[in-house]
């Protein structure tokens, strides 16, 4: 299953890419589930991101790494796939685009693909794995002013 959400920003692309760090990971976290970041290497290829997800009554680790990283004059991506995963998904591939826009300012691009180990769970985690991309749009907007 796939989705991708869209945000325009009013930073140029270098900026929105030097700030693609942990305090920006931070910033994007949604308030449910809670998260406690292990380990943040970066988000050049063969770095790895290690988080446990407090879902109150257990918890999950989710490991992913970055397997994919280019830059061109008007556009810087980066993959991250998971390596280990909560036992809700099976697979996990999240594509971060950022393009430099003609007028000025930065496209950054969620494309998440995703499946469950039961196709049909896959239908019911879209809409809350959908709507916890969605709570970025404003905290990007906030934070590359």
């Amino acid at each position: 299953m796939q989705f991708v959400i869209r945000t325009d920003v009013s930073a140029d692309l270098q900026k929105v890419w030097a700030n693609f760090n942990e305090n920006l990971f931070q910033a994007l976290v949604p308030p449910f589930p809670p998260i406690n970041l292990l380990r943040f290497d970066g988000s050049l290829k063969n770095d790895e991101v290690h988080l446990e997800l407090n879902f109150l009554l257990f918890k999950q680790v989710w490991i992913s790494k970055i397997t994919e990283q280019a830059a061109k004059e008007n556009e810087i991506y980066f993959v991250d796939e998971g390596i280990r995963l909560p036992f809700f998904l099976g697979y996990w591939r999240h594509k971060h685009l950022m393009q430099a826009l003609p007028e000025g300012g930065t496209r950054i691009t969620d494309d998440i693909t995703f499946e469950a180990p039961i196709k049909a769970l896959s239908w019911l985690l879209f809409p809350a794995l959908y709507l916890q991309f969605l709570y970025r749009k404003p905290v990007y907007k906030r934070y590359f002013k």
